[in-house]
């Protein structure tokens, strides 16, 4: 971090892991003014809250929302075992299983090709030892814009064709920064915003894995997604990444540096491929349209 230059190394370490801290503490406090989903509440025997919350929405907008289209009977229930949720995303939706792994192994992949080692690289190949926290503030930037300016863009385009849209073409933007590294064409920070550029739409599609197994999974199983999710492709992209890609980074040869941003970029592509043939069409629907909740017993029309 460039605010931490100043400090001596056995200090700002020490800073960095408290930074942190501090950010963890804030979550908490945010967390603790969001209130629960209605859904949850009303399937875990809440109903007295999740209509509370309902009615504090309606007063905040000013008007009471529309009359449902449908109802649907739940079996309401405390809990839901570990197997069921299990059972649910491996035997009954195979192909969104396939999917969700296929979005964050690959956006895993395509970010560590990236940020792993970049302090190194710009060390290695351009003389900066320094200043590299102002390197990683400028593609910060360009991350944080991308799902800013494109988000929209997933609802009213649709899932599918941006989902695979943004993969694909930060894979592709990926592979032709490669191409020009290996080449000798790129300054730090010509190199730099080659990357601003990639991370500005592989962000995008990042955020829209989040999204995607937060959505296409029965209610009862979400939260559990994204962490069976997120915990393999970190794995994947964590550790089979970095093992693959410091061999490549430390030798030192242009060549071996952007064959590790190749890899990467590669196996985003794959998932952007994934996401054309197994996506599904989320946008402006209900979500017990995509996925219909392991408590519901039956669905009827309203009178």
């Amino acid at each position: 971090m460039p605010l931490l230059n100043d400090l001596p190394v056995n200090i700002g370490w020490r800073v960095a892991f408290g930074l942190g801290v501090v950010l963890g503490l804030a979550i908490l406090l945010v967390r603790r003014h969001v209130p629960e989903s209605p859904r949850w509440l009303f399937i875990h025997g809440r109903g007295d809250e999740a209509e509370r919350i309902v009615e504090d929405v309606e007063h905040q907008v000013g008007e009471e929302l529309p009359e449902p289209s449908r109802s649907m009977t739940i079996h309401q229930r405390k809990s839901i075992g570990f197997v069921r949720i299990a059972h649910t995303m491996v035997a009954l939706y195979p192909r969104r299983t396939v999917l969700g792994l296929s979005l964050f192994v690959g956006q895993a992949f395509l970010y560590n090709a990236i940020t792993f080692g970049y302090a190194q690289i710009l060390s290695t190949f351009f003389g900066i030892t320094t200043s590299t926290g102002y390197y990683f503030a400028v593609i910060a930037v360009g991350n944080f814009l991308g799902p800013l300016l494109l988000g929209h863009l997933f609802d009213t385009v649709g899932r599918i064709p941006m989902i695979s849209a943004t993969y694909i073409g930060s894979g592709l933007l990926l592979l032709g920064t490669a191409w020009l590294f290996a080449q000798g064409a790129l300054t730090a920070v010509t190199l730099t915003a080659c990357w601003s550029v990639v991370l500005f739409v592989a962000s995008a599609g990042a955020s829209s894995a989040y999204l995607t197994v937060s959505e296409i999974f029965p209610m009862e199983t979400r939260a559990m997604a994204i962490a069976f999710f997120f915990a393999v492709g970190t794995a994947c992209g964590g550790i089979a990444g970095p093992l693959v890609f410091a061999n490549l980074v430390e030798s030192g040869v242009p060549g071996d540096t952007a064959l590790a941003f190749a890899i990467g970029a590669l196996v985003m592509i794959a998932g952007g491929l994934v996401e054309l043939f197994l996506g599904v069409k989320a946008e402006r629907k209900g979500l017990e349209d995509i996925a219909a909740p392991l408590s519901a017993a039956e669905v009827t029309k309203a009178a």
